[in-house]
């Protein structure tokens, strides 16, 4: 996939993201940017642990728990 295709699924998944912690995250632009870094972040794991989804569904199942991990760090470190 192309980088237009990667920032609009790390997009995506900062907004799902967004909407499945508690508080709604940090609001709408920091969930996108976090949601690309989780992108990133999400890949990076799986790849640690052996898992491996195919597909666009894969790909945005992937950054959306990359994207919820980092939303989780970012909001302890915001307390």
């Amino acid at each position: 996939m192309g980088i237009i295709g990667s920032i609009i699924i790390g997009c995506l998944a900062g907004y799902c993201a967004g909407k499945l912690m508690k508080g709604g995250g940090f609001g709408f632009l920091m969930n996108l940017l976090l949601g690309l870094f989780g992108g990133t972040l999400g890949g990076w794991l799986f790849h640690q642990l052996g898992i491996s989804w195919g597909g666009l569904l894969g790909q945005l199942g992937t950054a959306i728990v990359g994207a919820v991990v980092i939303l989780y760090v970012a909001s302890l470190l915001k307390k």
